[in-house]
């Protein structure tokens, strides 16, 4: 099995919560979340900066909301 070298998130308190990011390759990006290790979402680099950019310009806000 391969093992990954995870970094975690900059913006991650030293508690729970912390985002890690692996990127083992230039096609692919590997994130955990830090309570669900075994939970491991791949994507692209050009996917993944699509969903930061939506997120900064706030296209995202209205999503979870009722």
């Amino acid at each position: 099995m391969r093992t990954h070298q995870w970094r975690k998130s900059s913006y991650s308190s030293q508690g729970a919560n912390c985002l890690y990011v692996s990127a083992p390759d230039n096609a692919t990006i590997r994130l955990r979340e830090s309570d669900e290790p075994e939970t491991i979402l791949t994507t692209t680099p050009r996917a993944l900066g699509a969903l930061i950019r939506s997120a900064k310009a706030g296209r995202l806000d209205h999503i979870g909301t009722a």
